[in-house]
């Protein structure tokens, strides 16, 4: 037998002397959301009833309001017509506002909310992707919740619940705990979120959660692909689960077969796994503000 041929050998035997879980990928053992299976449903697997989910026309208006001495302005999108349809807060992350990622706050609409969507980024001159955190971006986040629930569409409603992305992910977990915020709120999700401060060395971005997450008090529902590209699947998890041992109300559902921004990516790239997590998603979103903010 040729060098090369005991080394082949050598390897075939190391591989089938590994455990099960070594040899197959995380996909085929067990996702978080699997360790419980909170998602299963009686209902649907016994019965095959499948819950629809409200779907309206939506439509846009422009508003703003003020953070010291800047306007922050605002996209409001609400379902078209008569209803009582409670407001939530929508935080963009790095890309800010432009036509793919504002689909995640119109579908939000569509479901039958009122979506606050502040630009934080234009009202301070900064540039979509940027690379350095501006610290005044975490008061103007709080105040968009103040600016919510002071809507005439709020109703005298007393909490929201804040939705985001990215880094707005970040801004939402500052707005909330930073700016003390925790009282107005009855929820916070998140797709993907950037849960340490964007300026933090590369071995906190990767190992370390913000201190902000342990301090979140609301429920939290956090949704990661899993081929996460940027290295922050650590983070999220590391997170979910220190707030699980604090007893809160912390859940994350890690999607197979995608990676970041299965939300919005484009249709050239777009696949079908895509597609079906970013339905997910909305649903389970849906869902779970409305239990939540307690309407149907």
């Amino acid at each position: 037998m040729t060098g090369i041929k005991r080394r082949a050998a050598a390897l075939c035997l190391a591989l089938l002397a590994l455990p099960a879980a070594a040899q197959s990928p995380w996909g085929e053992i067990q996702f978080p959301q699997d360790k419980t299976r909170w998602w299963w449903d009686d209902a649907w697997w016994e019965r095959g009833a499948m819950p629809a989910p409200p779907s309206y026309a939506v439509e846009t208006r422009a508003a703003a309001y003020r953070s010291g001495d800047v306007e922050v302005p605002v996209e409001v999108h609400a379902p078209r017509g008569a209803g009582d349809f409670p407001v939530v807060v929508f935080f963009h992350g790095r890309r800010g506002i432009d036509p793919v990622t504002r689909l995640v706050p119109l579908r939000l609409a569509a479901r039958g909310f009122t979506v606050v969507v502040p630009d934080l980024y234009s009202g301070r001159f900064i540039a979509p992707f940027p690379v350095r955190h501006d610290p005044a971006l975490e008061e103007d986040a709080a105040l968009a919740i103040d600016f919510a629930l002071a809507l005439p569409e709020a109703r005298g409603q007393a909490k929201t619940c804040v939705v985001s992305h990215t880094r707005g992910g970040y801004y939402a977990l500052k707005a909330l705990v930073t700016g003390k915020r925790q009282a107005k709120s009855a929820c916070y999700v998140s797709y993907y979120p950037h849960w340490q401060h964007p300026e933090a060395p590369e071995p906190m971005q990767v190992y370390q959660f913000a201190p902000e997450v342990e301090a979140l008090q609301v429920p939290a529902l956090v949704f990661l692909g899993e081929h996460e590209q940027y290295q922050r699947a650590r983070s999220i998890l590391a997170g979910i689960e220190a707030l699980q041992k604090k007893r809160r109300d912390a859940r994350v559902i890690v999607y197979p077969g995608v990676g970041r921004g299965f939300d919005f990516r484009s249709p050239e790239v777009r696949t079908f796994a895509d597609d079906l997590a970013a339905q997910d998603a909305m649903r389970r979103t849906a869902d779970f503000i409305r239990a939540h903010l307690g309407v149907k």
